[in-house]
């Protein structure tokens, strides 16, 4: 059950909705539980609630135009600069909010799914390393 709240709440707090998984895994490392399987189970749940973000954003383009959100080709700039910097911006999804965010516009500007995964799963498993690592010093 312990791995199951946690891979839900990463998820969750991976998509638009807003929710913090830092405190689950922070209180489940406490327990006593592995802390490398806390930490993959984590980053899975997190790097799929960011690519649930990336397949709303495939057709999130298209919506906003129907619906008259934005007018055709607004969102231009926004192809532009991820083209130009895609990688390092998914380096950074992992940020609250403007994360979730960087997301779904790769998802809206069609970058490469498999880069996607592999750029936020870098991210992802980063910032819940570098907060392991925090726990872990810290108790040492």
């Amino acid at each position: 059950m312990v791995y199951l709240s946690l891979f839900i709440t990463a998820f969750i707090s991976a998509t638009l909705w807003p929710m913090g998984s830092e405190a689950v895994l922070l209180y489940d490392i406490t327990q006593g539980h592995p802390i490398l399987a806390l930490w993959a189970v984590a980053t899975a749940g997190n790097t799929l609630g960011a690519t649930l973000n990336y397949w709303m954003g495939l057709g999130g383009e298209a919506m906003l135009e129907e619906r008259g959100r934005i007018r055709p080709g607004a969102l231009r700039p926004i192809h532009r600069y991820f083209e130009r910097y895609g990688a390092a911006t998914l380096l950074l999804s992992w940020l609250p909010i403007v994360g979730d965010l960087f997301t779904f516009v790769a998802g809206i500007v069609r970058y490469p799914f498999w880069r996607f995964v592999v750029w936020v799963l870098v991210a992802k498993g980063g910032r819940y390393a570098v907060l392991v690592w925090g726990v872990l010093r810290v108790a040492g």
